[in-house]
């Protein structure tokens, strides 16, 4: 007898988010014009996966993530585990799910309440979602995330602005895995950090990740971190999927321009090589999200834009990975650079 196979933890289908902008000058009277800040994403994300979301500032990864939670109105369908759309639900049937999907965010200083020590700060999920909990029993749990993410439980009654950034991270990390999530979203948690400490934090959620059996959203802007922790990535251009698969697929042999631009410019290890590669650019600034060129928003940047990419361009499956565009192909001058990465 064949075993059914099992639903997506999370998927999104036909996600989109969309801001009326609203100057001073306009009258009351008058339309404002809309930004389109995620335009019809959809990805599907298997449980104890990661995904990697990448792209430029600026082209809808933190407001796709704040969209998954709820924390943005969208349109389109947020499905949790293959039966519940999370859209559809009212605040009192959401916040059901709240504890099941937690969030890391970028300024660990900034996602922190100061008036708070750190033990209330990772003990307040659990009051929000287990009540019943005993002040013992909330305490002991406490200590315990304490130190799986590194902090001494003797730091419990310090405050936010006694640690330095790494560990303020780490007690974020900490009151978001509290209640045991099965979905955790970490809105480029290392990209405030130095060097040495975002090494840190990454190989602590990856170990988290393996110990919890955590499913994980990763955004980042450096794609040398995401091709070490992310099972799959989605690129986004001015909130529009260009290219999306299996990370090693990805890496391997991009076929999106853009997603090709943006990997040449990884810095290589081996000086000999960094010198020796041919950076790939993109002719111009990014567009305004409220006035996107028709048709492949990234063709007015493009070598390769021809003039069907004013229309819409065509969604082109692959082996292991999907790519949105009229004229895929690799790179030539990437596939070294590629090898030696």
């Amino acid at each position: 007898m064949t075993t059914p196979a099992k639903a997506p933890l999370i998927e999104a289908r036909d996600l989109r988010v969309t801001f009326e902008i609203r100057r001073p000058s306009d009258l009351p009277w008058t339309t404002p014009p809309k930004l389109r800040a995620v335009n019809g994403v959809s990805f599907t994300l298997e449980e104890g996966k990661t995904l990697g979301i990448v792209g430029e500032s600026g082209c809808g990864k933190s407001t796709l993530a704040r969209a998954l939670i709820r924390m943005l109105p969208a349109e389109g369908e947020v499905i949790w585990e293959g039966k519940t759309d999370l859209l559809k639900l009212s605040p009192r049937q959401m916040l059901k799910h709240r504890a099941d999907i937690q969030m890391i965010f970028q300024d660990p200083l900034a996602a922190l309440d100061p008036r708070m020590t750190v033990g209330e700060i990772i003990a307040e999920p659990l009051r929000t979602h287990r009540p019943r909990m005993g002040a013992r029993a909330r305490k002991e749990k406490v200590r315990e995330m304490m130190e799986k993410v590194g902090l001494l439980p003797n730091q419990i009654n310090r405050y936010p602005h006694e640690f330095s950034g790494g560990q303020c991270q780490r007690i974020g990390i900490a009151r978001a895995l509290v209640v045991e999530p099965k979905l955790l979203i970490c809105d480029e948690p290392v990209s405030a950090l130095d060097v040495s400490i975002q090494a840190q934090v990454i190989a602590l959620l990856e170990d988290l990740r393996r110990e919890l059996g955590l499913t994980i959203v990763f955004i980042a802007h450096d794609l040398s971190v995401v091709r070490h922790v992310c099972d799959e990535v989605l690129v986004l251009y001015l909130g529009q999927m260009m290219e999306t698969g299996e990370s090693k697929a990805l890496f391997r042999q991009p076929e999106h321009p853009y997603t090709q631009a943006l990997l040449s410019a990884v810095p290589i290890p081996d000086p000999k090589v960094e010198r020796s590669k041919t950076l790939i650019t993109l002719e111009g600034d990014l567009p305004s999200p409220l006035n996107p060129p028709s048709g492949c928003p990234l063709r007015t940047r493009c070598g390769r834009a021809t003039e069907v990419c004013a229309q819409t361009p065509p969604v082109r499956h692959r082996a292991a990975s999907t790519v949105v565009c009229h004229h895929p192909g690799p790179a030539e001058a990437l596939q070294d650079v590629l090898a030696e990465g």
